[in-house]
C-alpha cells in the first residue's frame, strides 16, 4: 500500500526499491507522529513534543562515513579526511540494503536542501523510522504541497537502521555505515538510529556541490539585525560552542543555527529547523529553545523525563551529554520568514577552549581569521560523537572537517575571496573555560559572551582600547561595558600565573604543529601570522 502526496512519475519502483511493504509519501507531522506512536517508536510528551531515544548510537559516526571512489570525484575528495569506498563494494551494499529492506514499511519525504532557489537542491529522504520523517521534515526545508506533484530528488537517502553492514562485503569499518555515492546521487545510512546522520548528510553534500558554484558552504548559524538584513551576522563553530544559542539573539532575526551558505547573492540557510541541545537548557538563559521542547512536534532526543508527568530532566545526562531537541525554524519567534541575510558584516570564529587559554573575544585581521578558519581549534563536547566523554581538545579545519568532502584550503580560499569583496569584521569568541583548564576552572559566563557579542556587532567594541596578545597576536578588548575587566585577560583568571604560562605556551606549540599540514597551500600573508 502507498499513501501520501508523491509525483505519480517518481515513485520509489521508478528508483528501482521495489517489493517494500507499506510507504507512507509525505506525511506531515501529525501523521507522522501517530504512526511513530503506534509503531512504538517514542512517547507523546508534554504539547505534543515526540520524545524518543536512539539505542546505540547517542551521537554521530563520523569514522563509519565512507565516500564511494568514483572517477569523477577521485582527484576532488580530501581522502585524508574521508574513508573510500570502491563502486563494486557500493553496489553490493546498496543491493543487500534493498534485499534487507523488501517487506519492511517505509516513510518517505520528499524536501529541499537550500533557502536560495537558485542554490537548493532537492533531497528523497527513505526512512525506515516514523520519527527520522519528522526529524527531517524539521531540519530541511518543505516544498508546497502542490510542488510535491512534481517533485525530482536530485539526490536520495535511505536510511535503515535494522540493516547491519558487513565489513568485508562491503568495504566498511564496522557494521555501522554511511556511504556517499554521488556519481548514483544515492547515500546509504544503516545501523544507526541516531537521527543527525540524516542532516549531516545533506550538508556533506552541500559541502561538496556548492564550490564549484562559486558558493561558500558554511557549518555556522546566522542572523540578522532587525528590518535590516545588510547587518548579517555568521557564527562558525562545531556542536557544543554556542553556534545555536548565540544567534537565537531576541534582539536580532534569526536566520538559522548550524548551516549556511555564502553567495553573490548573500547568506542563506540550508535547512529549514534547530538541531539544538538540550543539556542544562533553561527557561531563564535561553526562553525561546527552551520554550520548542513543550510545543507540538519537537522532535526530543536522548532527554530523561518522568514517566508520570512527562517532566523533561535538562540536567540528567545519564543517556549522553548530546541530548537534543529538533524543530520548526517558525517555532523561534523571532526567525526570519525569508531564511536569507546580506552579505555577512561580522564574522565570528566560536571555540571552546578547554585549555583556559583563550580570551573571550578577540579582533583578527583577515589573515589572522583565515589562520583560525583553517585551524578550526576547539574542544569536542561530550557525546556529539561516539566515545568523547569529557571536553577533548581538537582541530577541526574550517570548524567542521567531518563535513568537509574537499581540502580545507578551497573553502578558506572562497572564504578569504568573500570577505576581501565584501569586507567584514573578524572576531574569535571563546565559550570555553576561564580561570583555569576543564577540571580546575570554570565555563565562559554567557552573559558575558552575551554583552561582547552584542558589543561587537552593534559596533561599539571596535571604539574600545585593545591590547596585542603575547600569544597569538590577535587584539583582545582591555575594558568592555558590563563585563569584569579581568575577565578579558585570561592569565589573570589564573590563580597560577605559571601554570597558565605553561598552558598557553602548549597550546601555541598545538597550533603551530597543526598548521604545518597547510602551509604549502595557503598564501603568504597567512603564513605570516603563522604562529611558531
Amino acid at each position: 500500500m502507498t499513501t501520501g502526496r508523491v509525483n505519480p512519475q517518481f515513485r520509489l519502483e521508478d528508483q528501482g526499491i521495489e517489493g517494500l511493504g507499506n510507504v507512507y509519501y509525505n506525511l506531515i507531522e501529525p501523521a507522522l507522529i501517530e504512526a511513530a506512536l503506534k509503531r512504538g517508536e517514542g512517547t507523546l510528551g508534554k504539547g505534543g513534543a515526540f520524545l524518543v531515544t536512539t539505542g546505540k548510537f547517542t551521537g554521530r559516526s563520523p569514522k563509519d562515513k565512507h565516500i564511494v571512489k568514483t572517477d569523477s570525484v577521485a582527484d576532488t575528495i580530501w581522502w585524508e579526511n574521508n574513508a573510500e569506498m570502491s563502486p563494486e563494494a557500493f553496489d553490493v551494499l546498496h543491493a543487500d540494503m534493498l534485499a534487507h529492506m523488501k517487506g519492511r514499511d517505509f516513510f518517505v519525504e520528499d524536501l529541499v536542501g537550500g533557502a536560495d532557489p537558485e542554490y537548493a537542491i532537492n533531497v528523497r529522504m527513505v526512512t525506515e523510522l516514523a520519527w527520522h520523517g519528522l526529524f527531517i521534515r524539521h531540519l530541511l526545508r518543505r516544498p508546497t504541497r502542490d510542488a510535491l506533484n512534481s517533485f525530482i530528488a536530485d539526490f536520495t537517502i535511505i536510511n535503515c537502521p535494522s540493516f547491519k553492514a558487513d565489513p568485508e562485503r562491503h568495504g566498511c569499518r564496522t557494521d555501522t555505515v554511511i556511504a556517499l555515492n554521488f556519481d548514483k546521487k544515492l547515500i546509504l545510512i544503516g545501523n544507526t538510529e541516531y537521527a543527525g546522520e540524516n542532516k549531516k548528510s545533506v550538508f556533506t553534500l552541500l559541502n561538496y556541490l556548492l564550490p564549484e558554484k562559486g558558493v561558500m558552504p558554511m557549518h555556522c548559524s546566522a542572523n540578522h539585525a532587525v528590518d535590516n538584513p545588510v547587518d548579517t551576522a555568521i557564527f562558525f563553530g562545531l556542536s557544543g560552542t554556542g553556534k545555536t544559542t548565540l544567534s537565537a539573539d531576541p534582539a536580532r532575526v534569526l536566520i538559522g543555527d548550524d548551516e549556511h551558505g555564502w553567495s553573490d547573492n548573500g547568506t542563506f540557510n540550508f535547512e529549514g529547523g534547530c538541531y539544538a541541545k538540550t543539556i542544562n537548557l533553561s527557561a531563564e538563559a535561553e526562553p525561546e529553545i527552551y520554550a520548542t521542547t513543550h510545543k507540538f512536534g519537537t522532535v526530543i532526543e536522548n532527554m530523561v523525563f518522568d514517566p508520570e508527568t512527562f517532566e523533561l530532566d535538562f540536567k540528567d545526562s545519564s543517556l549522553t551529554e548530546n541530548m537534543r531537541c529538533a524543530y520548526p525554524l517558525d517555532y523561534i519567534s523571532n526567525a526570519s520568514e525569508t531564511s536569507l541575510g546580506g552579505h555577512p558584516k561580522n564574522i565570528i570564529l566560536l571555540t571552546c577552549d578547554a585549555y583556559g587559554v583563550l580570551p573571550p573575544i578577540s579582533r583578527l585581521t583577515p589573515a589572522q581569521a583565515m589562520y583560525h578558519f583553517l585551524s578550526g581549534f576547539t574542544s569536542k563536547t561530550p557525546g556529539t560523537e561516539r566515545g568523547v566523554v569529557e571536553p577533548e581538545p581538537t582541530f577541526s579545519t574550517c570548524f567542521g572537517a567531518p563535513f568537509m568532502p574537499r581540502r580545507p584550503e578551497s573553502y578558506g580560499k572562497l572564504l578569504q575571496e568573500k570577505i576581501a569583496k565584501h569586507g567584514a569584521t573578524c572576531w574569535l569568541v571563546n565559550t570555553g573555560w576561564t580561570g583555569g583548564a576543564f577540571g580546575t576552572g570554570s565555563r565562559m559566563p554567557i552573559k558575558a559572551t552575551r554583552a561582547l557579542l552584542t558589543a561587537a556587532l552593534e559596533g561599539s567594541l571596535n571604539e574600545a582600547e585593545f591590547r596585542k596578545d603575547v600569544n597569538f597576536g590577535f587584539e583582545v578588548p582591555v575594558a568592555a561595558s558590563g563585563v569584569d575587566t579581568q575577565l578579558l585577560d585570561p592569565r589573570q583568571t589564573w590563580a597560577d600565573k605559571d601554570a597558565y604560562d605553561a598552558q598557553a605556551a602548549k597550546l601555541v606549540k598545538m597550533f603551530a604543529a597543526n598548521f604545518e599540514q597547510y602551509v604549502e597551500h595557503i598564501d603568504d600573508d597567512v603564513k605570516a601570522v603563522a604562529i611558531g
